[in-house]
């Protein structure tokens, strides 16, 4: 498969994923250039049909209906959601630092062009799109504290690491040394887990708090990795409660993301409504609140806001 077509499929599962309802071909050939530049009807029909056939081959349901079941409307294209979930999936130790070091590329390349074009041009023809629905094939898995890269290092490369360590911020410091097995990334936090060689017992360690160089210490393939119960390891950090919630007056029906581990969502009047989030790291929470572009405000605490209005000021082009 081209390059070309591989892009224009996956801007094609975007498209139909972030739409909340049923988009007409007429839509999607507008919406894309190459759809657009098909010189006859049938021209765009094959072309269509053949994308959309490549894309149930790699087993995305794309469901057919229309918005009014009593009237022969135009039908239209969505993928719904709850059946594009994937369950739960066990890496191995390799696997995972790939997927880690794949999932940061996403992350910092965000949508293609033409993606982020055809979403605007659906958005401007009342189709109305769900971004938050993107998460589910574009990982978001930021990695802003600096050592994260050589822990990957560490796990693929099954080498020994030495770090400093605070197990809170008023904590003392302590030395570590590791034999790192597992990343996961869990309420926008990133954790390594693996044997502590002074204690010699299972550890978990959150990398935010890791102070000081990392140290790759040894060789490669310095010790083996166990079968771990990735289950347990979540549930482990389940009692990691944050410390703090931030508090945004969201749109409405917008934020589904933000929805979902709310604590608390109350009327706010006008279409709005107040939703309480556990706060995680500040950057995670404000990548998400800026992809809702003005259907979602940060209110408190300052510190949250004051980022948010610095990323969006720099996405603006600075002061004007």
């Amino acid at each position: 498969m081209s390059a070309r077509k591989t892009e224009r499929l996956m801007n094609l599962l975007i498209m139909l994923l972030n739409a909340r309802g049923y988009v007409t071909k007429q839509k999607l050939r507008e919406s894309f250039p190459e759809y657009a530049a098909a010189r006859t009807d049938e021209a765009f029909e094959k072309m269509f049909e053949r994308d959309k056939d490549d894309l149930r081959a790699l087993g995305v349901p794309i469901e057919v209906g229309s918005h009014d079941a009593y009237f022969e409307d135009e039908p239209g294209y969505r993928i719904p959601r709850r059946e594009f979930e994937l369950p739960p999936i066990q890496l191995e130790a390799d696997e995972a630092a790939v997927c880690g070091l794949a999932a940061r590329v996403w992350q910092h390349a965000g949508l293609a062009d033409s993606t982020e074009t055809a979403l605007r041009k659906l958005a401007a023809d009342g189709v109305e799109t769900d971004r938050s629905a993107q998460a589910l094939i574009a990982p978001q898995l930021d990695a802003d504290e600096p050592s994260v890269e050589l822990f990957m290092q560490a796990v693929s490369e099954r080498r020994v690491v030495h770090f400093g360590y605070r197990k809170s911020p008023a904590a003392p410091r302590e030395d570590r040394r590791l034999e790192p097995w597992r990343l996961v990334s869990y309420r926008g936090r990133w954790y390594v887990v693996g044997r502590d060689r002074d204690r010699e017992a299972q550890r978990t360690f959150r990398i935010g708090r890791v102070t000081g160089e990392v140290e790759l210490v040894g060789e490669p393939d310095a010790f083996s990795v166990p079968d771990v119960d990735t289950e347990s390891m979540t549930r482990h950090l389940a009692a990691d409660v944050p410390e703090r919630e931030a508090v945004l007056r969201v749109r409405e029906g917008r934020g589904v993301t933000l929805r979902r581990r709310a604590v608390a969502v109350e009327p706010d009047g006008d279409g709005w409504e107040r939703v309480t989030v556990p706060l995680g790291r500040v950057s995670a929470l404000v990548s998400e609140v800026a992809r809702l572009g003005d259907q979602a405000v940060v209110l408190t605490p300052q510190d949250v806001r004051d980022a948010l209005v610095q990323r969006l000021t720099a996405v603006a082009g600075g002061p004007r």
